[in-house]
């Protein structure tokens, strides 16, 4: 009986062992099947709102410690304190124990968790790329006219005109009014509707835009483009390899208007006018207006003019465009070339067309890991946006950014993404400047631009986007002048800081690398060790716009800049200019400040 009694305790036992886990396994698939679900949510309303986009912009830096609020017309005593202070900067010295200088400390930690928090919580691109799969493909109406999907890869492009990229928003109808420049009309009341001429609008790996007059490759089978575009699913973008090309509306010849259209100046013929005149074009009743049509429809980026001639083709080392002659030569070249000289028949009038230079188009991460980190900083609103987009025109490689600016990312600055201590990119952007991040790297280039006009683009910034000005409002309202108070100091305090604590430091100033582009990115591409060609470097000044370059320079109908404003940029301005020649750098451009 004792041991029946036994069995039995032993037997129940185990069952309760087995209940106990069967209720455990239960619980457990349960939780995951709703953690899957959840995810997938998630996943779906991230791939249908603009994650990217509507980030915050980079917020105001933190008030400098012991740095009262700042008061309209409360800027001379502090601008006389930091005229002393950059007046008596030496490398090295120790500028911590002097007495109020902790606003020289840095102002960007609040900037720093703030984007690290983005970083971490975007979604990452696979898990994007398995939303499209996963979404039935819809018929979506077409603007233009579809020609079907064709090969293209990076060495021999199908479509040689322009190129854009938007990694968010893109759609077969953006890259048609792109082509056509159709977007101007409604992009700003100041600009007039304009057409680049473009016949060919063409779409790859869903946010990829070319451009083009003539298609140069096969035709393959309409489902190999298979990828939708980012802003409107169901609606072939191309594909790997893939263009899904329409084509643009027609407008007639003599009709167009062109936009960025310049005239470059006379030059004179080069020696060897084979390697720049590409192509020779012959007309009737020749005009200036249809040698630069002729040249985009050829897909040039120059249009040159001699009497009665007309050629197409690139700048050069041997045709720089650097070199202006006096327009009296051309004049006197372009009347009866039969009664001139030989030597008054070798000039050009030289227009450049929006045919977009595609020597120095593509771009791509460093082959190999670098060990050496390279800062790109600034501060905001001195042009760094504008000075990556050269490098990487120059170079061929992604520049990276410290932070993520979703705007960045989807207009193609596909370093942006990236963490920023990978080794993939040639250099990083940031504004910080503490002595523990400056530390982080081992070189930098130190780009500095006048105070009054990167306090102006950044509160242009601030105000209306990377594109957008502010209105007399906004420079009317107390924000402004709280907002020169606290940005100014920390323009002077980040040159300062890296000029003390920057291990190998190449100071660019902005307005320099504007008037000399050239020879500045030379130098610059030479400081990161970057192996560039004369024409390389000719087509990145050729290409130097972008696509965040404000049209004009439209500024308040008044003067912003108080006069306690201007005593207080003016002390910092010097102040810095000190600092500079006493670091063995070139001072500060006299346009800063009347001396």
């Amino acid at each position: 009986m004792a041991k029946l009694l036994y069995r039995l305790q032993r037997f129940l036992r185990r069952t309760q062992l087995f209940l106990l886990f069967l209720g455990v396994a239960y619980i457990m698939a349960g939780s995951v099947l709703l953690l899957q679900r959840a995810n997938l949510v998630v996943t779906h309303r991230g791939a249908t709102s603009p994650p990217l986009s509507s980030l915050p912009s980079l917020p105001s830096p933190p008030r400098a410690l012991g740095m009262p609020p700042v008061r309209v017309g409360g800027y001379g005593g502090r601008s006389t304190q930091i005229m002393a202070r950059g007046q008596g900067y030496k490398p090295g010295s120790p500028l911590d124990d002097r007495t109020g200088t902790r606003w020289l400390m840095s102002r960007n930690l609040e900037i720093r968790h703030l984007r690290r928090r983005w970083f971490h919580s975007l979604m990452t691109e696979k898990d994007m790329s398995q939303v499209e799969r996963s979404t039935p493909r819809r018929n979506v109406p077409q603007k233009g006219s579809y020609m079907g999907c064709f090969l293209d890869n990076s060495k021999e492009r199908a479509l040689k005109g322009s190129v854009s990229t938007d990694f968010h928003k893109m759609t077969s109808t953006m890259c048609q009014d792109t082509c056509s420049a159709r977007l101007n009309c409604t992009e700003s009341v100041y600009l007039e509707c304009t057409h680049s001429g473009y016949q060919f609008a063409g779409l790859e790996y869903g946010s990829e835009c070319y451009c083009g007059n003539h298609i140069t490759s096969l035709r393959v089978r309409d489902e190999e483009c298979n990828l939708d575009c980012k802003g409107e699913k169901g609606s072939p973008c191309g594909g790997v390899g893939r263009l899904s090309v329409f084509t643009v509306e027609d407008v007639l010849p003599g009709q167009r208007r062109y936009r960025n259209v310049r005239y470059r100046g006379c030059f004179r013929e080069p020696e060897i006018s084979s390697s720049t005149s590409l192509v020779h074009v012959l007309q009737p009743n020749l005009t200036s207006q249809s040698c630069i049509e002729a040249c985009i429809n050829k897909e040039f980026p120059l249009a040159m003019l001699r009497s009665l001639d007309c050629f197409c083709g690139y700048a050069t080392p041997d045709f720089t465009l650097h070199e202006p002659a006096e327009e009296e030569q051309c004049s006197q070249s372009n009347t009866t070339e039969a009664s001139l000289p030989s030597t008054l028949q070798r000039f050009y009038q030289v227009y450049q067309t929006p045919v977009q230079d595609s020597r120095c188009t593509e771009r791509k991460f460093l082959p190999e890991k670098s060990s050496s980190l390279v800062a790109l900083s600034s501060f905001p609103g001195a042009g760094n946006t504008w000075v990556r987009h050269l490098i990487e025109l120059a170079t061929g490689y992604y520049t990276g950014s410290y932070y993520f600016d979703g705007t960045l990312y989807n207009r193609g600055f596909k370093g942006e993404k990236d963490y920023w201590k990978s080794g993939r990119t040639i250099c990083v952007k940031t504004h910080e400047s503490g002595r523990r991040e400056i530390e982080m790297y081992d070189s930098v280039i130190l780009l500095i631009r006048n105070p009054y006009r990167s306090l102006m683009a950044e509160f242009n910034r601030k105000c209306a986007g990377h594109l957008g000005y502010a209105t007399d409002q906004h420079w009317k309202t107390k924000e402004w002048p709280e907002f020169v108070g606290s940005y100014a100091s920390w323009w002077a305090s980040h040159v300062l800081d890296w000029l003390r604590f920057g291990r190998r430091v190449l100071v660019v100033h902005f307005e320099e690398l504007q008037t000399a582009l050239v020879p500045r990115l030379r130098s610059i591409t030479s400081f990161l060790n970057a192996t560039v060609t004369e024409d390389r470097l000719l087509c990145a000044e050729s290409n130097q716009d972008g696509h965040f370059k404000r049209s004009g320079a439209r500024r308040p109908t008044f003067d912003p800049f108080t006069h306690d404003m201007r005593g207080l940029i003016d002390g910092l301005i010097r102040a810095v200019d000190q600092a500079l020649r006493d670091s063995n750098h070139t001072g500060l451009p006299l346009e800063y400040l009347p001396r």
